[in-house]
């Protein structure tokens, strides 16, 4: 089913997306994750070999048919203590059980008992954007966070936002780390091994 739409849940292997990337047949929005031993958790991954997942894939996106459309956004889901020594800013402060930043069932200074949410940023990490369009050896200051991928989606198709307490809405926006008047990078093929370019 896959490219078709329908209901099926549309989570493959990746083999699949390496298929779909030979055959010129990427979806609009792909999410990729890597296997276990590659995905970059400290205590059962490693960096190289995170880099050798990295380097390859965006190795072959680079020379796909569908490079000069493509942005890439490499994102993390937590840092496991490897990326953050600063304590990152509350967002929505409450007191639900399914918070404890503060202490449990606390995150910040809790106002009012109608707005129960969630604390907001955890450890700052990593977010990169490799793309034709992106500006080069450009550092976007702006808060982002993975909820502004969404945000990107949803803004380069006309989506609308999500709405029923979903974090795209507060999402900072990814637009400034790309410059859309003219392509800018060129492709830069790297060595999964070395990291060095090829």
């Amino acid at each position: 089913m896959i490219g078709r739409t329908d209901r099926a849940n549309h989570q493959y292997d990746l083999s699949d997306f390496f298929t779909a990337l030979g055959n010129g047949n990427l979806p609009a929005v792909s999410f990729v994750k890597a296997k276990k031993a590659q995905d970059g958790h400290a205590g059962y991954s490693d960096p190289l070999d995170e880099q050798i997942f990295l380097a390859d894939t965006i190795n072959q996106l680079q020379q796909s048919p569908d490079w000069p459309s493509t942005a890439i956004v490499i994102a993390y889901d937590d840092s496991d203590g490897w990326y953050d020594h600063v304590a990152s800013p509350i967002v929505s402060e409450s007191q639900s059980a399914a918070d404890a930043l503060n202490a449990p069932g606390r995150c910040g200074r809790f106002t009012s008992f109608d707005q129960p949410g969630r604390c907001g940023y955890g450890p700052r990490q990593p977010l990169l954007v490799i793309s034709p369009w992106a500006k080069v050896n450009f550092v976007d200051h702006a808060i982002s966070d993975q909820s502004s991928i969404l945000r990107f989606i949803e803004d380069n198709f006309n989506l609308g936002r999500l709405g029923n307490g979903s974090m795209d809405g507060k999402a900072g926006s990814l637009l400034n780390m790309f410059d859309f008047s003219a392509p800018h990078a060129g492709k830069l093929l790297l060595d999964p091994g070395t990291g060095q370019p090829q």
